[in-house]
């Protein structure tokens, strides 16, 4: 039954081994000051070799710090990390794997005493400071600048982070944009900001695959939901968008009693990215805590996706791919939703992420890296 996981596919002209990407995931592995450190370049080395057809690297900011969610933040944002991110790039694909970079503004979640946003609406305790015109042109520009040094890089492909409640799905969602200017008020006005990044980003880099993080529904009784996000997605596929990695929920979402007893389901995010592939005939992306090989190729079967991304159940064992692929499902290392997201508890606190599903010599090598 798992053989339609190992279909391969064309994606913005890129050729994929199989239907199995990476979905980013941030675990605090970048050195200080977002530098492309040993234990980021073994950790992408390792998930590559496990036989995944393509490796999306987390969120690497475009404006340090302001747009940073952290000081670990990769940075794609100056020539000086160029040479990191090559090394980068080289690594995943000696194993095999396709490279995607991610790209990203946090907005109002940028780890910084003053955060900006579409508008100033309480984010945690804090307000952040509303983009003028001159300072959206400048975040535009920005986003076009950093996907030119992912293709410098020798990535195969960027991917935009309008997902997870970042600045791009700020822009789009009626309960972060108040704004009343052309940016605000009407879903059209909401989605022009990321449509314009998209447009300058592929303006800048040619026939280069540009990919969108594509956050569905906020999980909020007044956030967005697939209701205005469908149409945003067909005119993102409209506007050149080589896919959509479909998510749901945002930082204020995922804590909530009800989206955690959720999050415990396998492919609980599935049934969004069929809503979305019904408007586009780009590629889908779907993730959500897609744990076994049955799952994996129900999603497909249905139609509900044409890739899956994986971002924990490969950080917890890399090998995943090629253990479903030889029918040795039960050598699995599973991520277990009842260790109390350990992993992301240590994020939090600004230090890196450790499974404790690990082998503790595995764990051992991981710290030894740690910078």
């Amino acid at each position: 039954m798992t053989e339609r996981l190992f279909e391969p596919l064309q994606v913005g002209g890129v050729h994929l081994k199989n239907r199995i990407t990476m979905a980013p995931i941030y675990l605090g592995y970048a050195g200080e000051g977002g530098t492309i450190s040993p234990l980021l370049l073994e950790h992408y080395r390792m998930v590559a070799q496990g036989g995944a057809a393509m490796i999306t690297v987390e969120n690497a900011t475009v404006d340090h710090p302001g747009g940073s969610g952290s000081n670990r933040t990769i940075r794609a944002d100056t020539d000086e990390n160029l040479e990191g991110l090559s090394r980068l790039a080289d690594e995943i694909k000696k194993q095999g794997a396709a490279a995607c970079l991610q790209i990203n503004h946090a907005g109002r979640f940028a780890g910084v005493s003053s955060p900006v946003a579409p508008s100033a609406v309480d984010t945690f305790g804090r307000k952040p400071k509303p983009l003028d015109a001159g300072e959206i042109d400048a975040v535009r520009e920005k986003f076009a600048q950093a996907a030119a040094r992912v293709k410098q890089a020798g990535f195969d492909m960027v991917e935009l982070h309008g997902g997870t409640g970042y600045l791009l799905s700020q822009f789009v969602s009626p309960r972060t944009n108040k704004r009343e200017d052309e940016y605000g008020g009407s879903p059209e006005n909401r989605m022009k900001f990321p449509l314009e990044v998209l447009r300058a980003v592929r303006a800048e880099v040619g026939d280069f695959p540009v990919g969108y993080r594509f956050l569905a529904d906020e999980f909020l009784p007044d956030g967005l939901t697939t209701d205005e996000s469908a149409p945003f997605a067909a005119a993102l596929a409209d506007a050149g968008a080589a896919y959509l990695s479909v998510m749901g929920g945002t930082y204020e979402s995922f804590m909530l009693p009800e989206i955690i007893e959720k999050s415990k389901t396998e492919g609980y995010m599935a049934d969004l990215a069929a809503a979305i592939k019904q408007h586009v005939s780009i590629p889908v992306v779907t993730a959500g805590r897609i744990s076994s090989g049955k799952t994996a190729a129900a999603i497909l079967e249905k139609g509900q996706a044409d890739l899956l991304g994986l971002a924990r159940v490969l950080w917890a064992d890399p090998e995943w791919p090629e253990k479903v692929r030889q029918g040795r499902e039960d050598e699995i290392v599973l991520c277990d939703p009842s260790c109390q997201d350990i992993c992301m508890q240590l994020v939090m606190k600004g230090k890196p992420a450790y499974c404790p599903q690990w082998e503790p010599s595995k764990t051992r090598k991981m710290k030894d890296l740690f910078q």
